[in-house]
């Protein structure tokens, strides 16, 4: 494929695109150069027959990942600001830390099914209970269960590769 083509005939496109989904055109710039990396480092055998539906749910993807990245910043910087409130330091440093902390944990979630990923999110961050979680998902509890038992091997198996 070549993503140059891809670039210079949709690249515009996308930005536009990306304009209406995030209403600031920084970001809308950042992700479609995010985008087309991605692209690159995918490098699909062949130019797709709708590129710019593909390009659409690579970006899509990213804005999800974009959005929940920042959501997390956000919750960060509140946990934060009250500890700051009681006395504690918070510094660049350590929100500079915490921030790729939690984009690895991001990474590492991404490798999971979108439904095991989910549960497991609903369960540790939101902390609904496994009931909950399946009212949620529309799932049985017992698959709720599996879902997470699944998320949390994943990760063993990530952090003690032998």
């Amino acid at each position: 494929m070549d993503v140059g083509a891809l670039y210079a005939a949709h690249g515009p496109w996308l930005r536009g695109w990306l304009r209406r989904h995030t209403r600031c055109s920084d970001r809308a710039s950042d992700l479609a150069h995010d985008t087309f990396c991605r692209v690159l480092e995918r490098q699909p055998p062949d130019t797709p027959a709708e590129p710019r539906a593909f390009l659409a749910t690579v970006a899509r993807r990213l804005l999800v990942d974009d959005i929940r990245r920042r959501e997390i910043e956000r919750a960060y910087l509140d946990v934060c600001a009250a500890w700051s409130a009681e006395g504690d330091c918070l510094t660049p440093e350590r929100i500079a830390e915490a921030v790729d902390l939690l984009t690895g944990v991001l990474r590492l979630l991404a490798d999971l099914p979108a439904m095991t990923r989910r549960a497991f999110l609903l369960r540790r961050l939101d902390g609904l209970s496994h009931a909950e979680v399946a009212t949620e998902l529309g799932i049985s509890e017992r698959t709720v269960k599996r879902h997470i038992a699944a998320a949390y091997a994943h990760c063993y198996a990530l952090a003690y590769p032998d």
